[in-house]
């Protein structure tokens, strides 16, 4: 393990000369690969150094100890001194054999989100908005950036689908846990006698594609140039700005009008294609690995009912994972971090058992 580590501090400070070399930084694609090869051994590198520094101080505060003629008081501190840096070094240690596991190199990326109501009408589409309104405060509490893309809004606010693009700081290492049915348990608003109705509404969370990591073949793809019918305000029935694009291979289509130039809603609807195309033919490798794939709560079945949400008994329980919190009111105004968390530590446990096995 060691040797691992030395190995990646020499990794990391030759990142650094790398990424300020003139060459390196007018070649945008070789510029973030090296960025994001040096994000992620960043944490690990912190930890190993200062890991080390521990080590020095319980090497030190041992040296003094053994000393002969040494004086009460300096003896006492040098013994808190050595007791704080092994509590300290068992610390470290736990968290470098984590930082150690194997990474999702999707980690450090922005996410495309999409939400759809599934079973339930009107509900299942009031409970997507929902869920979209508990993302975007969860994005705001994080500093993220939360940008609707393409939206199919029902006529009482709810929403069909929506995709939403959600920019900044390991985005897809906090959420990547949250495709798959979302149960809800509740008294509708459209229902007149107070019964409790269930609906679902599914989420996907695809890791944002680059350009220079994936592009569709343009031959591959029909756009269409319409006018817009909401969104846009003064450009409905004016301009034809709104954009259909479809991938013909497989099928999938993405239209974008929230815009009010048809060349930004063209850079859009792009971008969501290729993040959803590139999406689609991984789904199927993964799907070939399904095996490996059940070790992990962050790439199950995205059919599966990972969560519920009782309004009634204010309750929220992830399925996956066996937690139930009396919270609900806070956790669909955006306050996810303890769920978010609970999953993070469950994966990595599991990852830290397969080692030991």
């Amino acid at each position: 393990m060691f040797e691992q580590l030395e190995s990646m501090i020499g990794r990391y400070e030759e990142l650094g000369e790398l990424l300020s070399d003139p060459e390196v930084v007018s070649n945008t694609k070789r510029f973030m690969e090296l960025s994001r090869e040096e994000a992620n051994l960043r944490d690990t590198v912190a930890a190993y150094l200062e890991y080390k520094k521990v080590l020095a101080t319980i090497e030190e505060s041992e040296e003094i100890l053994g000393e002969a003629g040494l004086d009460d008081e300096m003896k006492e501190l040098a013994k808190e001194e050595l007791a704080t840096a092994k509590s300290e070094k068992e610390e470290l240690e736990e968290k470098i054999k984590i930082l150690l596991l194997p990474k999702d190199p999707n980690d450090g990326k922005n996410i495309v989100l999409e939400v759809r109501g599934a079973a339930g009408g009107d509900e299942a589409a009031l409970f997507a908005a929902d869920l979209l309104n508990m993302y975007q405060h969860y994005a705001e509490s994080q500093g993220w950036k939360f940008e609707i893309m393409e939206a199919n809004q029902t006529s009482i606010g709810g929403f069909k689908e929506v995709s939403v693009l959600i920019s900044g700081s390991s985005v897809y290492s906090k959420l990547k846990y949250e495709s798959g049915a979302h149960r809800v348990q509740r008294v509708p608003v459209t229902e007149t006698q107070g019964r409790v109705h269930t609906s679902t509404a599914t989420v996907l969370v695809m890791p944002e594609v680059e350009e220079f990591d994936y592009r569709i073949d343009p031959n591959e793809i029909r756009t269409d140039i319409y006018h817009a019918s909401g969104a846009g305000g003064q450009n409905v029935n004016k301009v034809a700005t709104a954009v259909r694009m479809v991938h013909l291979p497989t099928g999938i289509k993405v239209e974008m009008q929230e815009e009010r130039t048809q060349q930004k809603n063209r850079d859009k609807a792009i971008k969501l294609l290729n993040t959803k195309v590139f999406d689609y033919y991984q789904q199927i490798e993964l799907d070939k690995q399904n095996t490996a794939r059940k070790s992990t709560v962050g790439t199950g079945d995205r059919s599966e009912r990972i969560r519920t949400y009782n309004f009634p008994q204010n309750r929220v329980t992830d399925h996956r994972i066996g937690l139930t919190v009396q919270k609900l009111d806070r956790i669909i105004a955006g306050d996810l971090d303890e769920i978010v968390n609970a999953l993070i530590i469950y994966d990595q446990t599991q990852k830290l058992a397969e080692l030991g096995e």
